[in-house]
């Protein structure tokens, strides 16, 4: 069975960058930096410094590098996530544009052919190709057998792998009476701005493997930092078609394991 490290994140032997030995020359120890921001963002200087093995001040060199080039911004956390006294530490994360340098191979022509594909077979072709793609992702998981709070959390994981095998940098973590799956990159996002059922079709998939109704709270096709689907893992009562995922993306700070990015 595919699973993410604690839930939340790949090992380090399978393309993580957290590991120290990652890092060596200032263009690797900036894409170490870049990768960390795209997996694990928003996240703090200090969280960086600490998982890299790098001195603060050479971080913070490399992120008013990339801030002035547009490709990460920071914003100030959330009061609630602040441990101790002082200001609250600031948080870095990609922006779109940061995002969009990581590789968006192939999309004037994807975006073409899936445009013809349309013309000669409507609509409807196109989502066939939309639910053909997201089910080629999710190849050899098998539904959940259950719907209980292990396995449905088992199995969310198990899609976040095949989603980053898929170059989607995908997580999970907990989060109140459910769990997200977070694709933190999107290797299609331009295309799916105009071809929205390429993202439906990813959702469609979620509910097939998990047997429960999910819901997508953000997409980084409309301009969110993170696709983030809210998966609950309370069984509902019957004749209930509800769930109390919540209205919004819960901030990363939550996580099971913590990244550093509550404090500085």
């Amino acid at each position: 069975m595919r699973r993410n490290d604690e839930g939340a994140g790949r090992k380090a032997d399978a393309g993580s960058v957290a590991a120290p030995a990652t890092v060596g020359g200032e263009g690797h120890t900036r894409a170490a930096i870049v990768q960390l921001l795209l997996e694990e963002g928003p996240i703090t200087a200090t969280a960086i410094g600490n998982r890299l093995g790098l001195a603060p001040a050479g971080v913070r060199r490399h992120l008013d590098a990339l801030i002035d080039s547009g490709q990460a911004r920071a914003g100030r956390s959330a009061p609630w996530q602040q441990k101790g006294r002082g200001r609250p530490a600031k948080q870095y994360q990609l922006t779109a544009a940061g995002r969009g340098k990581l590789g968006h191979a192939y999309d004037d022509l994807a975006g073409a052919a899936i445009r013809q594909l349309g013309e000669i077979g409507g609509e409807q072709a196109i989502t066939e190709f939309a639910r053909k793609r997201a089910r080629t992702i999710v190849a050899g998981i098998e539904p959940v057998g259950e719907h209980t709070t292990e396995q449905t959390t088992a199995k969310a994981e198990e899609i976040a792998e095949a989603f980053t095998d898929a170059g989607f940098a995908a997580t999970t973590r907990k989060v109140g009476t459910g769990v997200q799956i977070c694709q933190h990159h999107c290797p299609v996002a331009h295309v799916a701005e105009e071809f929205p059922q390429l993202c439906a079709a990813e959702l469609e998939a979620f509910r097939e493997l998990l047997g429960t109704h999910v819901q997508r709270l953000a997409t980084i096709a409309n301009g969110d930092c993170a696709c983030t689907t809210h998966v609950p893992l309370l069984v509902l009562p019957a004749g209930r078609t509800d769930t109390s995922a919540p209205t919004a993306a819960q901030p990363a700070a939550v996580r099971t394991n913590d990244s550093g990015r509550s404090a500085e």
